[in-house]
């Protein structure tokens, strides 16, 4: 019986000995703040400027009552004062349970990398659950974040609230009959079923959860392409999350508060709220579809002109009589209102859907594709997104079918996939853009690179031995092939060098040589493959130092040959016999 007494106080219950038994049965059952659906005769619903951020007409709670207690007049600290002040320091109104405060930041996190347009500030959301629900009853939940008793509204059945059936078979709500607004973000089951998260990474999408709920949160105020640092964004999102100008102005003084400065506090010990709203008489909406706020803040009718007095102002003329001769003026008709888009419809985020490292040769194929993959305003993928591709850079590099620029049409899992990029003949850096989206584009830029020409193998041609006298040149040329994955390679860098062991650490100032050109010696030479893979070096020469010498070879990919080279000395020539005369 204890768990149905509610801190959030019906209109008519607002007596000191109700509210006594109130405060004293909560004490007890630590029981939630009751829901006011849709509906109902809540507070300032359908407020100027709101607008539904889920599937349904009213709001993410369904308009439920919220805590009205305000900030502190004094701040937690100065300004740019930082969030991660120990437990004992500042207000206590400006504690925020760790796990609570941690849910809060991992929420700012993840929706800054899918949706980094919408700027969620985590203290939105801390504003939001302040005003919700106390911060998860002061940071009542277990290890993993999930409060240690649910969180539940009343029953929505339009007993002094709105009248919602069961839409979830009682699976978050405990209730198979009527909807309740659950969890510390109050969300009720039928929009949680829309935007329920799962960020705590344990399977489960669970509005009793607060990493579960906030993320949720966050992705509801951020739908419908708001940017939260402009103020009228934020003010449409929390509007959208409880159409009430009152619960604007609460949510904004406590968003202004954590603002201005904040410090964690253990689980279970924030401070919880007491003063509850009371639900109001709808306002009256205007003839544009609005509820136009009363000069205090609050939604209310606008009022009519009262009628002309005698002496005043001409009264309108009466409308024309068929057959009088009078034209009336033709009213012109209103435009019917553009349909918002469901979160299912929106475009949320563009993301790196697995591609590698953008690498190859010059006038290869890379053998990565830039795959992105495009999510809604839920997160989900989204299909038949169109996504443009386009390469910048001076690499000459292009898609398969000679284009710089192409657009692809996202799939079933939210993957577009570019077609295969072919190396242009220069070597650098370029970079390939994904973009999506009209309203609000989402890019994401990708680095890669043109390389040389490789050749992992390189061999020579013929075995015949090389072999130079002293001073005179190598008749025979030496030929080469350099090949990469067992293909010829042409346009290869090739680099001689005259050395004295086989691993190449030693180069050799004597023996064989090439000429530059103006005939003076060189022992290091950098060449390239001809189109055939094949490479024939310049003439090489010996100098008079004879021995057995080596060359190296060695490519851009790894190939390396060893050839040896052998310069002989001259030949001894035998003194001429001569003859001795006869005595």
């Amino acid at each position: 019986m204890a768990a149905h007494i509610r801190r959030r106080l019906r209109k008519g219950a607002t007596t000191t000995a109700v509210a006594a038994a109130a405060v004293a049965a909560l004490a007890a059952s630590q029981a939630p703040a009751a829901p006011l659906a849709e509906g109902a005769t809540g507070g300032d619903q359908q407020a100027a400027g709101g607008e539904s951020g889920g599937p349904e007409d009213g709001a993410a709670t369904g308009n439920s009552p919220y805590y009205t207690d305000l900030p502190p007049l004094v701040t937690p600290d100065r300004p740019g004062s930082s969030s991660n002040l120990p437990a004992a320091t500042g207000s206590a109104e400006a504690g925020i349970p760790a796990s609570v405060l941690a849910a809060y930041k991992q929420a700012e996190r993840t929706v800054g990398t899918t949706d980094p347009a919408c700027r969620l500030p985590w203290q939105l959301l801390a504003a939001i659950g302040k005003v919700e629900s106390g911060q998860a009853r002061g940071g009542q939940v277990d290890a993993n974040g999930t409060t240690l008793s649910p969180i539940l509204g009343p029953a929505l059945n339009g007993q002094g609230f709105a009248l919602i059936k069961d839409t979830d078979g009682g699976a978050y709500d405990s209730d198979a009959v009527h909807d309740r607004a659950v969890g510390p973000m109050q969300f009720i089951p039928s929009t949680w079923a829309t935007w329920g998260q799962d960020a705590n990474g344990d399977g489960r999408k669970d509005p009793n959860n607060i990493y579960d709920a906030a993320l949720a949160a966050g992705r509801y105020l951020c739908a419908g392409g708001r940017n939260l640092a402009v103020a009228a964004d934020l003010d449409r999102a929390v509007l959208s999350y409880n159409q009430s100008t009152e619960y604007l102005r609460t949510v904004r003084s406590w968003f202004a508060y954590y603002q201005r400065g904040t410090h964690e506090v253990p689980d279970g010990s924030g401070v919880l709220p007491t003063a509850p709203s009371t639900p109001t008489p709808s306002p009256t909406p205007s003839p544009g579809g609005t509820v136009s706020p009363t000069p205090g803040g609050t939604a209310g009718p606008k009022p009519s002109p009262s009628p002309s007095k005698p002496g005043g102002t001409k009264p309108s003329p009466s409308p024309s009589k068929p057959g009088d001769g009078s034209t009336s003026p033709t009213p012109t008709p209103t435009p019917p209102p553009k349909p918002t888009p469901s979160p299912a419809e929106t475009f949320g985020s563009l993301e790196n859907a697995g591609t590698g490292p953008l690498t190859a040769t010059v006038g290869g194929t890379f053998e990565e594709r830039v795959s992105v993959r495009a999510r809604n305003a839920l997160g989900a993928p989204m299909a038949q997104l169109p996504v443009t591709f386009t390469i910048t850079g001076t690499t000459g590099t292009l898609f398969d079918g000679g284009k710089k620029k192409v657009t692809v049409i996202s799939k079933a899992d939210g993957t577009a996939t570019a077609p295969a990029l072919k190396a242009g003949e220069k070597t650098g850096e370029f970079t390939v853009t994904a973009t999506a989206g009209t309203t609000r584009p989402r890019t994401l830029t990708y680095e890669a690179s043109v390389t040389a020409r490789q050749a992992d193998k390189i061999v020579r041609v013929g075995d015949k031995a090389l072999v130079a006298a002293s001073g005179e040149k190598f008749a025979d040329a030496v030929t080469v092939k350099a090949t990469h994955k067992g293909i010829a390679a042409p346009g290869v860098a090739v680099t001689a060098t005259m050395v004295k062991d086989s691993l190449g650490l030693i180069d050799n100032d004597k023996g064989p040589y090439f000429k530059d050109a103006d005939g003076k010696p060189l022992r290091t030479l950098d060449l390239t493959t001809g189109a055939d893979g094949l490479l024939q070096l310049p003439e090489i020469f010996a100098d008079e130092n004879p021995g057995t010498y080596k060359l190296r070879l060695t490519t851009e990919g790894g190939g390396s040959v060893v050839i040896e080279l052998t310069v002989q000395a001259p030949e001894e020539t035998a003194p001429e016999e001569t003859e001795t005369p006869e005595a």
